[in-house]
Formats: C-alpha cells, structure tokens, sequence
C-alpha cells in the first residue's frame, strides 16, 4: 500500500494551460486541473504550485527578437502571475482556499513571497501557488520550482508534462528513444537530458530533492503520482 506524500511541489508549464489554443488560457484546462487537485487533496497532501508563463510571453523569445534579456524575464515573470490568478480562480471556484505569493510584490492582487507564510497557509490547508518566478531575471521557473521546493521543505518536485517521462532522445524525433523508470541527477547532466535547466538540477541535486517527471494529460495522474504509485520518471540523488 502505498503513502501519499505529505508536500508537494508541482511544476507547471504555462503551455499547459493553453489546452487546444495556440495561447493563452483554456478555462476549461483550469477547471479540470482545479477539480483533480482537490480530489489529491483529500489525501491529505499539501499543495503548492509554480507555473510558468510561455503561453502568453517568454523571455528567451523576446530577447531572441531584440529585447533586452532582462526586460523579456520580467514581463514573463508577470505573465506567471496571470497564469496564478487563473489557477487561483479555478481552484477556489471548487471550494479550496487559495493563496498566490508573488516573488515580485504586487499586494493588490498577490502576497508577498515569504517563506514561513507559505508553509502556514499550507499547514491550514491552502492550496500556495507561487508566482513571479525567483523574482530575478535570467533564472527559469524550473529553478523557481527547485528554490520553492526547498524552501518550504517539500517531499518531492512533481513536473507536469506533456509526456510520460523522461526518455534516452526525443522520442518524437527518435523511434528507438526508451523510456527511463530512474535516474540520478549526475546522469541527466552528464548526458544533457532537457528535464530542467542546469541550475535546477543543482539545485535538487546539492538539497537531495527527488524530482518525478510525468504526464499531467492523463486523467488521474497527478492523483496517482501524489498518492505515491509508479508513474513517470523519478530522478533523485
């Protein structure tokens, strides 16, 4: 019988909300992730969540495009907070407190990021969505999920993807790319596996944090992954 997880950290990719859009948010997406992160909750697991922001504006694109690299990260970090906003909406609509803690203050619509305020909302059964990314530009919200995760002393980083794990190639480019149950930190740099960026990898790898990379496409995933059954990749020390 396997243990749900006492707190996670879930990773998000602004493409994610998109659903079938080019950009943007799907409220449909929303809804549906919102529903099954309530039903992981009464698992008594506790939630926090990092989301990226590439469905409405990346920073690499803009700086790709002539913009000032740094310019491009913090109008990306506010994309971040839109997508928060939406997850917040979403989530709250099921009847879970909510609360967004932004890296960049902006008090009207987000508390500041605080580490011990972060854990006590979870403690009292808030869902903590972190925004703004580590409020510095030319760090990802990879290594924003990795700092987080950290900080607020998660069991485990849980990157929701599009695919079913992590793979020896691209498995789209690559039909003899096989899929690995495990790995350790030192091999997905080694080999330059693009599971997340460099810094964040260091990052889990100098603090021991375990990382699952998994399909959050599938209905019931995240329940499963959080509820602690074999799903994905696990990457750890």
């Amino acid at each position: 019988m396997t243990k749900p997880f006492k707190r996670v950290l879930l990773k998000l990719s602004g493409e994610a909300l998109m659903g079938k859009h080019p950009y943007g948010i799907d409220p449909a997406v929303t809804k549906s992730l919102a529903e099954e992160l309530v039903e992981v909750q009464k698992l008594g697991t506790e939630i926090a969540i990092v989301v990226g922001g590439g469905n409405i504006f990346r920073g690499l694109a803009g700086a790709a495009s002539g913009m000032d690299r740094g310019t491009g990260d913090y109008m990306g970090m506010l994309a971040t907070v839109m997508n928060s906003l939406a997850l917040q909406d979403a989530i709250e609509k099921q009847g879970v407190p909510t609360r967004v803690l932004s890296a960049i203050s902006m008090r009207q619509v987000a508390e500041p990021f605080i580490p011990r305020k972060a854990i006590r909302h979870l403690e009292r059964g808030r869902v903590v969505i972190f925004a703004a990314g580590t409020g510095n530009p030319f760090f990802t919200t990879d290594t924003a999920a990795a700092l987080r995760a950290v900080e607020i002393g998660a069991n485990i980083i849980m990157k929701a993807t599009k695919v079913d794990g992590i793979y020896t190639a691209d498995p789209v480019k690559d039909p003899n790319a096989k899929k690995l149950d495990s790995i350790t930190y030192m091999e997905v740099l080694e080999q330059g596996l693009k599971v997340m960026d460099s810094t964040a990898v260091s990052l889990c790898l100098e603090n021991r944090m375990p990382l699952l990379v998994f399909n959050m496409t599938v209905k019931g995933n995240i329940h499963k992954a959080v509820s602690g059954q074999t799903i994905g990749t696990i990457v750890k020390e």
